[in-house]
């Protein structure tokens, strides 16, 4: 038998106020590592949903195709850009790059629509290594980190992984079928044997972190099984670091509001209707139901 928390209303009190004196300077800044050639939809919105839950700066580090679009859709993001050659014919120069902007940020999101080109594997590792701040890794990532195990030393306690069963049964080995039946089981073990906070993607989704603290979600709806919730969830989790949640509750906490702006969400359109960024637009109201 697991000992599980299970977060409540109340629990949106531990979201702190805004000082009146605040500047986007005294909420942290997020960068995002997201987006592969011409796949600007999940940087979109990880960096949306982040500035919906908080973050007081966001710079998306995506691909050179991507920032017309993203610049258009979201201009009050800064965009950082790199193309193939970055990677192929100014390696030294892409490395710097990288860590410039990794030493300039409190978080960072690297996942999200990156692909699977081979530059994708040095994004990864650097993100990994820079254990100054926390990294939320998703998606893509997480694909990186399955099929080189290698990249498993760089693993540490203020990072959260956010799998879904199949991605867990490729970092895991394990097969999907056997997390969803022992879903405890496969995200304690990974958590305490790579000293990591591992979020595990489920119909009620299991929080746990590194020292083996358990949070159950029982927020949620069926209409959040669309594309790009997994995006959204992962920028909520950014976001509430950035507004001073230490990561492990920022990783709770934020599947917790995913799940409840996903239902209010469904008031509006129905649960065949709702789209991540319809989930994203009922983030603010889900954090004014403090009790």
């Amino acid at each position: 038998m697991y000992d599980c928390k299970i977060l409540k209303p109340e629990a949106l009190n531990m979201i702190p106020k805004r000082k009146k004196d605040s500047n986007k300077g005294s909420f942290k800044k997020l960068l995002i590592i997201a987006g592969s050639k011409g796949m600007s939809g999940a940087a979109y919105l990880s960096a949306y949903a982040a500035y919906r839950t908080g973050a007081g700066l966001v710079n998306i580090f995506t691909h050179e195709s991507n920032r017309q679009i993203l610049q258009s859709m979201l201009p009050e993001a800064i965009i950082s850009s790199y193309d193939k050659d970055d990677f192929s014919d100014n390696y030294k120069n892409f490395i710097i790059k990288i860590n410039s902007m990794l030493s300039w940020a409190d978080i960072a999101v690297t996942g999200p629509g990156l692909g699977t080109e081979d530059y994708v594997y040095t994004l990864v590792k650097q993100a990994l290594m820079h254990k100054a701040i926390p990294i939320v890794v998703d998606a893509d990532a997480l694909n990186c980190i399955g099929a080189n195990t290698d990249l498993l030393q760089y693993l540490h306690k203020d990072i959260v992984i956010t799998p879904h069963p199949k991605e867990m049964s490729r970092l895991t080995g394990t097969p999907t079928g056997q997390i969803i039946e022992e879903p405890y089981k496969s995200a304690l073990s990974y958590s305490l044997n790579n000293n990591v906070n591992t979020v595990l993607k489920l119909h009620n989704t299991l929080t746990v972190s590194y020292d083996a603290h358990i949070y159950k979600n029982m927020s949620g709806t069926p209409a959040l099984a669309k594309a790009g919730s997994g995006d959204v969830l992962t920028g909520i989790i950014a976001g509430l670091f950035c507004v001073g949640l230490d990561i492990v509750m920022a990783a709770a906490l934020g599947v917790y509001i995913h799940g409840l702006a996903g239902t209010e969400a469904e008031k509006k359109y129905g649960e065949h209707g709702v789209l991540a960024r319809d989930t994203i637009e009922c983030i603010p109201s889900v954090m004014k139901m403090t009790v």
